[in-house]
């Protein structure tokens, strides 16, 4: 025999056997009470009986009253037929006033009223009432008592208190446990704790001859599956078991789809049915749900009939996993599918609820439904849940509707919900996309338990909103309370340095991520690539690329847009090449990299070559984006008339975006007439757009007819429309620092403006010569040269000069796109210096170095 330690019950006092029903308790005896003279007690008996019988607990009682006043005492078979009905029917409350009724009767109990005492505490949750009534058994114990004590631990939540109850009765009682007993057993060895328990108890099963009992072997699976995670025990288990009916079938499926094996699920399904059990909508649930884990889409159509066969379509679970089979086949377009499978769900539990909007949700561009979905939930009788708000506060996130999310989440606070985390992290998961970050930070503040899930949702919103300094403060404070980054919390943090060119922080991370072992996540190593290359340091992008251990088509995109980006047309094409050769199909997003590149550099021809091979090779719509880069290719390389060509033939309508890149291509080359065209459409199009009115009014100024100019910048000023304003940043000593043109804000800007009139002579003895047709105001050449030396980039790039030494590369980051002057200057300033200094503009990244730049000066 074994024993195991566990706290020794404490002695609990008998309570008074009191009914609960006040106005029966204080019935007052009478000395004279009012008899019947018809009186007929056998009539009553058997009134009594089919009364208990056919569940009229409040009738039988009455009647048990009305025996009790005439004096006649119901015998043992009466009450346990009473208390065996209030346990039926889950009447517990009439079930502890028949036990009042007895108490009071003077009743000899035998043990099978003892052991129906016991069950019913039991099952109404009171385990000490149970107990007591167990350990005040004594010698009338029976197999059944025993059996009922162990079921009554292991249904409250005792799982050690049932098994060592089990252990003395195999060591005093002298009973041999029978199937219920090790049925109730097992289930308190179901977990992680105990199961090494559970084994033994198997040895005894098998010794006692009860493992052809189905509910032991299905006790037994269970066992193997919840304790050890242990699928070939469990099937095992199940192979042996000499009697296997549907449960048990259903049971064995429905554990190989929760374990991730939803092949072995489905072969298990058709060896079923060839074994002639009929499945049941628990089978049915099981098999439907590992057909969407496996995409099978025909075999789950198959299913879906067979369901309608079975006449199953409206039973909850079944239409459930229905819903959510065609959810996950969108790519089938079955959305349609999904909801006429929720339609004839008779009555619709909060499950098909959450599910339906779910799919929605998940369909993309459904959002909108999913959110009327849920007012006609909430009309009903069905209470959502926290799923159900976290995906209807998804859907509002969606349609960026924060006000229609504050009256869902409303709902959530009068039902009790505001305080789970599944619904405060999706309010916060709204805020952040809705780029209400205030918002979201009050709620995530007001967080009662803030998980992993609510950090990396804050700090991926402040990443998302250019706000790296809030991401990294939280980041501290994660790893300040333990909870460990995850690697999404890593991805952010990397998003939200690149995001304003902080290499520095980029680097810190890069750290964490190595220390933490995320270094071979291929998402992390993606984000990486990502970071390294969009803060200009694109060879340690291209060694982190090459390092990983395994690619997917993001990697490849990755490294190509970075390639892209610095200027570097010829590598981004023969790593798109090699991609091709390694087999991985490029996407939408490659493509648009692919065509960025021939756009930096004007290679015209490879660029349609290209643009061509999308879907003639792999079948990949054009998208507005492909048509951009084409029309910045054609426009930036002189050919405007062929770019608005292509425009016109464009299966869909352009957009501001392709009008607003023709312009741009219009201003570098002077064409007034397409560009004039063109900034009208974009005006149509998006008439609060400053970019289009600066552009055209730049055009003007470009062929000095100041009149259509300071007509432009007049409507600008009706309108109320700004210019954005350039400015220019650059990282130092892990701070950003930002200047505006002309800024002597900075603490060292008197330093700063006077290394920058030294460097202003020394390439002007080079060669610099100020292009000051760029200043597109009607003033006197030395003020405009006065107005060119303060640019916003220059300062950026002195400060540099000045903060850092040789050989580090200066990096500086400018919202706008270069000007000539600036780009002129500093290809001198790299020469004269013989510093790298490496620029991104709104468009791309040009590496200066030893007076030339990387663009070849096409950009």
């Amino acid at each position: 025999m074994f024993t195991l330690s566990h706290p020794t019950p404490a002695k609990i006092p008998t309570p008074s056997l009191k009914p609960s029903n006040p106005s029966r308790q204080r019935r007052q005896p009478s000395d004279q009470p009012f008899r019947n003279p018809q009186f007929d007690e056998h009539l009553l008996r058997s009134r009594l009986i089919h009364q208990a019988n056919v569940g009229h607990l409040h009738e039988a009682i009455s009647t048990l009253d009305v025996l009790i006043l005439h004096d006649l005492t119901p015998d043992t078979i009466t009450f346990s037929l009473l208390l065996k009905s209030s346990i039926r029917s889950r009447n517990f409350d009439l079930g502890k006033l028949v036990h009042a009724r007895l108490a009071e009767s003077k009743v000899e109990v035998d043990s099978v009223l003892l052991n129906s005492l016991i069950t019913l505490y039991s099952k109404s949750g009171d385990w000490r009432q149970a107990n007591e009534n167990f350990q005040a058994m004594r010698e009338k114990r029976d197999l059944v008592s025993w059996s009922a004590m162990i079921s009554c631990f292991v249904n409250n939540g005792f799982e050690l208190k049932a098994i060592q109850t089990f252990i003395d009765m195999l060591e005093h009682s002298g009973f041999c446990p029978n199937e219920f007993c090790f049925a109730a057993v097992i289930r308190a060895c179901s977990n992680v704790e105990n199961a090494w328990i559970g084994e033994i108890i198997h040895g005894l099963v098998i010794k006692s001859g009860c493992f052809d009992d189905i509910c032991v072997g299905c006790g037994l699976i269970d066992m193997y599956v919840k304790g050890f995670e242990d699928l070939d025990s469990a099937k095992t288990v199940f192979d042996k078991m000499p009697n296997r009916n549907v449960v048990a079938w259903s049971l064995m499926i429905a554990r190989l789809v929760q374990m991730g094996c939803p092949e072995n699920a489905i072969e298990l399904f058709l060896d079923m049915e060839v074994n002639g059990f009929k499945p049941d909508p628990f089978t049915l649930t099981s098999v439907v749900s590992a057909c969407a884990e496996l995409g099978l889409f025909s075999f789950g159509k198959q299913l879906h009939s067979r369901v309608i066969r079975s006449g199953l379509v409206s039973d909850a679970c079944v239409g459930c996993s229905l819903v959510d089979m065609y959810a996950k086949f969108v790519a089938y377009d079955s959305l349609d599918d999904s909801r006429k499978a929720f339609d004839q769900i008779t009555e619709p539990n909060v499950m098909s609820w959450t599910a339906i909007i779910t799919a929605y949700v998940q369909g993309g561009g459904h959002d909108e439904e999913a959110i009327k979905l849920f007012s006609e939930m909430v009309e009903g009788p069905v209470l959502p849940n926290h799923f159900t708000f976290a995906s209807v506060l998804k859907a509002c996130a969606n349609v960026s509707d924060p006000c229609v999310g504050e009256q869902v989440y409303g709902q959530a606070v009068k039902l009790g919900l505001s305080s789970d985390n599944y619904v405060g992290n999706s309010l916060v998961s709204m805020y952040t996309q809705s780029g209400k970050m205030e918002e979201a930070r009050r709620a995530f503040d007001v967080l009662f338990e803030k998980n992993l899930v609510s950090y990396n949702t804050i700090v991926d919103g402040y990443a998302k909103s250019l706000n790296a300094d809030m991401a990294f403060q939280l980041f501290h404070q994660i790893e300040n309370t333990g909870i460990g980054a995850s690697a999404f919390t890593f991805t952010s943090l990397l998003s939200a340095a690149s995001s304003v060119g902080a290499g520095c922080k980029g680097e810190l991370i890069h750290a964490r991520i190595v220390k933490a072992g995320f270094d071979t996540n291929l998402r992390v190593c993606n984000a990486l690539i990502s970071t390294y290359s969009r803060c200009g340091n694109i060879e340690v992008a291209y060694r982190i690329f090459s390092e990983m251990q395994e690619w997917n088509v993001i990697s490849w995109t990755s490294m190509i847009t970075g390639f892209a980006k610095h200027g570097f047309a010829k590598r981004a094409l023969e790593l798109f090449d090699q991609m091709l050769g390694a087999g991985i199909k490029p996407n939408e997003v490659t493509y648009v990299s692919v065509l960025s590149a021939c756009s930096h550099v004007g290679m015209v021809s490879e660029g349609w070559k290209h643009f061509d091979a999308m879907y003639k090779q792999y079948g990949i719509l054009p998208r507005m984006e492909h048509y951009a880069c084409m029309v910045d290719l054609l426009g930036r390389s002189g050919f405007l008339v062929e770019a608005l060509d292509l425009i016109n033939s464009m299966p869909l309508a352009a957009n501001a975006l392709i009008w607003r890149t023709l312009l741009g291509g219009c201003l570098v080359h002077g064409n007034m007439e397409i560009g004039e065209c063109s900034a009208k459409k974009v005006i149509e199009q998006d008439p609060h757009d400053p970019a289009a009115y600066t552009l055209l009014s730049n055009l003007y100024a470009s062929k000095g007819e100041w009149e259509g100019m300071v007509k432009i910048r007049k409507d600008m000023k009706q309108k109320n429309l700004n210019k954005e304003a350039g400015y220019s940043w650059i990282e130092i000593g892990n701070r950003v620092h930002k200047f505006y043109a002309g800024d002597t804000s900075h603490s060292q800007s008197e330093k700063i403006y006077e290394e920058l009139n030294q460097l202003a002579g020394r390439i002007k003895e080079m060669g610099y010569v100020p292009h000051t047709d760029v200043v597109l105001h009607d003033m006197e050449e030395d003020e405009k040269e006065h107005y060119l030396l303060q640019h916003s980039e220059k300062l950026a790039v002195v400060f540099g000069l000045i903060s850092t030494s040789s050989p580090k590369p200066i990096r500086v980051f400018k919202n706008l796109r270069v000007c000539e002057d600036c780009h002129s200057a500093i290809k001198c300033i790299s020469k004269a210096t013989g510093r790298e200094i490496i620029v991104r503009d709104a468009n791309r990244f040009h590496h200066f170095r030893d007076g030339s730049c990387s663009c070849n000066d096409y950009w």
